[in-house]
């Protein structure tokens, strides 16, 4: 799934629509009208995007599958550039078609000298013929049937470690100056260091690197395997010269004498050897005018921005080619593509094929350049993602901690960080035995910038390990695979990782306070906050396990409680923590701790006081989430100073967000705090008229939760307050009750946007009857006119359990109603059709 939300480049793949019956002729029947929405105020979804409220149920995820372009190769999905390579495949495509042209002419030139020159002839051909035939038999018979054999020598001269050795190390070393310490003396010497130390490595290697072997004792570089490929091919440039010399010179004099059929036998014979000898030069020319003058290899490596690395790579990869066209048929070199070659590198035992391998695949999975189109991408992330093997071996170099394997290591994780982006990879990747551990290896906190001596002493690569980048990766897969379910189950049943990653979530006032902080802990900071995020949105059992473990660290709350309180500068960071709130208050232990945790609540309403937009939101919902059926919850917001007219105030705010969590917030204020908060409580009815017009002309959340804070505040007051409420608003009560009987014909069916507006109207119509007899108004019988008794029958006939619950985690409800839905209806239906009776109250 590509992964648009926030600063990632993380992916998301589209959920399917969900759709329903339409028809008004349809008989009543338990119904859920599910309708997208898109807005929100913050809200807390499992995939980290989160468009909807903790109050709305989310109907769970499911991924379309889109169409896939099938093929070996890398492609761009159409109408894209070609793949670079292709360049190379082509080129040894046609190399190989001139040397079989070559080959074959030889093979035949070879067995006509041997048939009938030598054969027939061998007592007539003259001494100058004979030992001409001679020659050119010998050079172009030991060139046409040793090539296979030469092609392997030079074949085998690609797989040199010192040119991957040396990028290895200039490679690492560009990076440790990127983050060098100030002391140039000391990153010299660093340097030097780590690079001894690489070549001490690379000499205790168990087997032997084949282009490294001496053949023959005692001869030195001349006869080391990497530098007779070389020989060999300039010893067939040779003959085929020397034989082109001595066709042109026989034919040229062509005095062959005047016996039958011995001319035409010379001719013929000359002629091949002549242009089998031309051919190969011919072909010889070519690949050196491709490779020197047209700079095949350096074009070929620029699209495809493989730098320094890309000509070794890339030379490797095109004798690869081919190899295979010249061993097999000349079409199978063209089946090759850089993602397939890569995945062979990387499970190699040397590690210098490893690095070049991990390389090619970091580079194609990026995507952020020209040459890496989109569809590129995603395809090379598909094949590599669908290769067991490749994502085994990947999973694998992660955990690899020497400092020789360092740049293997970052490159593997940076491409398990864009196959993580991907939720079928992301399934495939934890599903691999130990994968989970392997990335939590990447996390190191017991690291400091500056190294002990003790330290640098001991070990010369330690100093200058890279391990803040690694704690990035490896947070950044953390978090593309806890936007699945299962992985966050696995997350949280791994031992020892959920306590790493709070510990990441800290972050000291003087980063929080510092705008010119390394972005590197911030950014970790965030990314971890994050993965928390998603740990605690998680719904079902896996996500009340979730927050009760998260709940359960000590340093979790005070984390978050560090950075609102310090971190005006990162509203970003404050936001995340104001999410993870809001998701461990539903669980009822984690309201406690949140509580308990001093300044929290103090902290969270100032916010959403005085923040804006999205922060703003986030706060109310956490304060409001928080005092949902928690007497301790609604007593601790009760104590700061004035926060009654703040929340009433917040009713009149122009931002929508804002009434809905001030509405929220008061609502479960009134109908949680307990009676010995009532009479502080009663200062809430200065808030009616506001309530009552957002009741008259409000719509969807607007209207749901005003009738429901309607509902609470009628406790307050009585008939004739209310009536006098009505009037000071400028709404005659009938008025008000045609409102409720339109709202209630409106939403003949459960909404899951708005899925408490019913029981809400419900029990105000309830309050309007048993209230009739102390108001002026006879509230029964306008109900009656307004035809309220058949909408409940047919209220009654749709209820659904989707009504009986407070709170959502996705789909799964929290905080159930004391009472069902279709007891408050049937309770309503009862008064309306009787003598008026009072109803007990209904929460």
């Amino acid at each position: 799934m590509k992964y648009r939300k926030g600063g990632s480049a993380a992916a998301t793949e589209p959920d399917d629509d969900a759709t329903t019956k339409g028809g008004r002729d349809e008989p009543p029947s338990i119904k859920v009208e599910i309708v997208e929405y898109h807005g929100g105020g913050g809200g807390l979804g499992n995939g980290g995007g989160g468009s909807s409220s903790f109050f709305e149920p989310r109907p769970e995820a499911t991924p379309v599958s889109r169409n896939c372009h099938r093929g070996s190769g890398r492609n761009d999905g159409g109408g894209g550039r070609e793949p670079p390579e292709k360049r190379l495949t082509l080129f040894a495509l046609r190399l190989a078609v001139l040397e079989k042209a070559a080959s074959g002419l030889g093979k035949l030139d070879f067995v006509w000298a041997t048939v009938v020159l030598l054969g027939g002839f061998a007592s007539t051909l003259s001494i100058t013929d004979f030992v001409w035939a001679t020659v050119i038999l010998v050079g172009s018979g030991a060139r046409v049937f040793s090539r296979s054999h030469e092609l392997e020598w030079q074949h085998h001269s690609t797989l040199t470690s010192t040119a991957g050795g040396a990028l290895r190390s200039s490679s690492r070393l560009l990076r440790r100056l990127a983050h060098a310490p100030a002391n140039p003396t000391d990153s010299a010497h660093g340097s030097a260091t780590q690079f001894q130390h690489q070549i001490v490595a690379f000499t205790k290697q168990r087997a032997w690197h084949g282009p490294d072997v001496s053949l023959l004792p005692y001869t030195g570089w001349l006869f080391v395997s990497k530098n007779i490929g070389m020989l060999l091919n300039r010893l067939q440039v040779l003959s085929a010269l020397a034989c082109v010399a001595l066709s042109v010179m026989r034919l040229w004099r062509h005095n062959f004498g005047n016996e039958a059929n011995k001319r035409p036998a010379l001719l013929l014979f000359y002629t091949l050897a002549l242009i089998e000898a031309l051919l190969f030069l011919l072909e010889q020319a070519y690949w050196a005018w491709m490779i020197s003058v047209q700079k095949l290899l350096e074009t070929v490596s620029g699209h495809c921005e493989l730098g320094d690395y890309g000509r070794v790579s890339l030379t490797r990869f095109f004798y690869d080619a081919y190899s295979r066209c010249i061993t097999g048929s000349i079409f199978d070199g063209i089946k090759m593509d850089l993602v397939t070659f890569a995945e062979e590198l990387i499970l190699s035992e040397f590690l210098d094929e490893q690095l070049i391998g991990v390389r090619i695949l970091q580079q194609f999975t990026a995507g952020s350049s020209s040459a890496n189109a989109e569809g590129s991408t995603l395809n090379t992330l598909r094949k590599v993602g669908t290769s067991a093997r490749s994502m085994e071996r990947l999973v694998e170099m992660i955990n690899w901690k020497s400092p020789e394997e360092e740049e293997v290591r970052w490159c593997a994780a940076e491409v398990l960080s864009k196959l993580a982006g991907k939720r079928r990879n992301a399934l495939r990747v934890s599903g691999i035995p130990g994968a989970i551990e392997s990335v939590m290896s990447l996390l190191y906190t017991d690291w400091s910038a500056p190294a002990s001596a003790a330290l640098h002493e001991a070990s010369p690569g330690a100093r200058s390990y890279d391990h803040p980048q690694f704690n990035l990766l490896g947070l950044l897969i953390l978090k593309r695979l806890a936007r699945d379910q299962d992985n966050c189950g696995k997350i949280g049943n791994t031992r020892g990782l959920l306590a790493k990653i709070i510990e990441f979530t800290h972050a000291s006032p003087a980063l929080l306070g510092n705008t010119l902080a390394p972005e590197s802990q911030v950014r970790a900071v965030k990314l971890a906050l994050k993965v928390v995020k998603n740990l605690v949105s998680t719904t079902g059992s896996t996500g009340k396990m979730l927050r009760q473990e998260v709940a359960e660290n000590v340093f979790t709350v005070s984390n978050l409680r560090g950075i609102l309180q310090y971190g005006q500068q990162y509203r970003a960071l404050q936001k995340l923590a104001t999410d993870i709130l809001s998701g461990l208050a539903m669980d009822d232990k984690a309201k406690q701790v949140i509580v308990c945790t001093g300044g929290v609540v103090k902290l969270l309403l100032s916010i959403f006081v005085n923040a804006e937009n999205e922060l703003g939101a986030e706060a109310g919902e956490a304060l409001a989430m928080l005092a949902l059926e928690s007497e301790a919850s609604c007593a601790a917001i009760l104590k700061l100073h004035d926060v009654l007219d703040q929340l009433v105030s917040a009713l009149e705010d122009d931002g929508e967000a804002r009434r809905l969590n001030a509405a929220r917030v008061l609502r479960n204020l009134c109908a949680y705090a307990g009676e010995k908060h009532r009479r502080r409580l009663s200062t809430v009815t200065k808030a009616m008229p506001m309530v009552l017009k957002a009741t008259m002309t409000g719509s969807d959340q607007t209207l749901e939760v005003s009738v429901g804070l309607t509902t609470q505040i009628c406790k307050f007051i009585d008939g004739d307050r209310f009536a006098a409420e009505l009037r000071g608003a400028g709404i005659d009560e009938r008025s008000y009750v045609e409102r409720l009987a339109s709202i209630l014909r409106e939403h003949r069916y459960p909404v899951i946007r708005v899925p408490r507006m019913r029981r809400f109207v419900v029990q105000q119509v309830i309050w309007l009857m048993t209230s009739s007899y102390s108001a002026g108004a006879d509230y029964v019988s306008l109900l009656r006119v307004a035809g309220m008794e058949q909408l409940l029958e047919s209220i009654a006939d749709t209820t659904s359990e989707v009504e009986c619950y407070h709170a959502f985690s996705g789909s799964v409800g929290i905080s159930k109603h004391r009472e069902s839905f279709s007891a408050a209806v049937d309770a309503a239906l009862e008064l309306l059709g009787g003598d008026g009776a009072r109803a007990e109250a209904i929460d």
